[in-house]
């Protein structure tokens, strides 16, 4: 397994997530973005409406360098934050079967490298782990 059952657990609370890209000019993209946990393959798959003609699919094409984070404020008095962090490489595939009529026949699919948490789990410490998705 790619992710814990903390961070499973985390992921399926959620429906948005920050998707950063390298783009062709070396500068960074960072794109607010709707996401699914492929738990068998151990991926993040980040659909569209015309997810084909966006920048962060294009970015993916060229270099497949992304960093993904989902968080959220659980209070604010006190204060506290809780998240997850994706450092990895990604695929942008074309001519896929999305789940819903909505989006396009593109995705792109997020292979972890590196997971950092924080606030998640029964210590709410922060925690990062090097992973190898399968």
């Amino acid at each position: 397994m790619v992710f814990t059952d903390f961070e499973l657990e985390y992921l399926r609370s959620q429906r948005l997530g920050r998707l950063a890209t390298l783009t062709q000019r070396g500068t960074l993209q960072n794109s607010p973005v709707g996401f699914q946990v492929d738990e068998d393959a151990g991926v993040i798959a980040i659909w569209g409406r015309e997810m084909g003609n966006s920048r962060k699919f294009h970015n993916v094409a060229a270099n497949g360098q992304v960093a993904f984070v989902v968080d959220d404020l659980v209070s604010v008095s006190p204060w506290v934050v809780r998240g997850l962090e994706i450092r990895g490489s990604a695929e942008a595939l074309s001519g896929q079967t999305p789940p819903s009529g909505y989006w396009s026949a593109e995705v792109i699919r997020i292979h972890p490298h590196r997971i950092i948490t924080w606030g998640i789990g029964p210590e709410g410490e922060r925690a990062s782990r090097a992973v190898a998705s399968e």
